[in-house]
């Protein structure tokens, strides 16, 4: 799982990842099946049931966006990597850690995307909250929708419905791969 010339480790990115409240953890394909799976154990989450229902939802809602997100933009990981196997691998956890909820992500992506990529969430991180209401209407108004299905939503309404920034790391893995990961921050 370690690219030792680069000197990204997927495994202790991963165990960093895990701290706090645990509600929900998967490494491995990222499948609609999966994503049913997801779905199902955070909402049955004990940890979670202990929320107000307007907490409760906005992390629900949060958590499937971000699922969307991974199942839709996911690259075939790098070939050696020995967690893989699958051509859509992907990594999502969700965690209480004090006072907010976590949903993290992660991915390999090709490197000709992580211009785009950073570029886009650059763009949604400079946006006040009402330019972000005033981007997500307007999307919405135009009803354009991107190849993927979505139009762009996904990260933009994360960014709604959350208040907060996006925290996204790229870490070089090899020649054709970049580690993309993402913190979503729910108070």
């Amino acid at each position: 799982m370690q690219d030792i010339k680069m000197g990204f480790n997927l495994e202790e990115w991963y165990a960093h990842k895990l701290q706090g409240d645990v509600i929900f953890k998967y490494t491995g394909s990222i499948s609609p099946e999966m994503i049913t799976h997801a779905l199902e154990a955070v909402e049955d989450s004990p940890l979670l049931r202990k929320e107000r229902l307007q907490t409760r939802k906005k992390v629900y809602n949060v958590f499937v966006e971000c699922l969307q997100n991974l199942y839709h933009h996911v690259d075939a990981p790098p070939a050696g990597l020995s967690a893989g196997g699958s051509p859509n691998f992907g990594i999502v956890c969700l965690v209480h850690d004090g006072s907010f909820f976590r949903v993290t992500t992660g991915n390999f992506i090709l490197r000709s995307k992580v211009n785009f990529i950073k570029d886009r969430i650059e763009q949604l991180n400079s946006l006040s909250d009402e330019e972000v209401r005033m981007l997500y209407r307007d999307i919405l108004g135009n009803e354009a929708l991107s190849e993927k299905g979505g139009g762009g939503l996904g990260m933009l309404d994360i960014v709604r419905k959350t208040g907060n920034k996006l925290e996204y790391f790229l870490y070089p893995y090899d020649g054709e791969h970049i580690f993309f990961s993402l913190d979503v921050y729910i108070s």
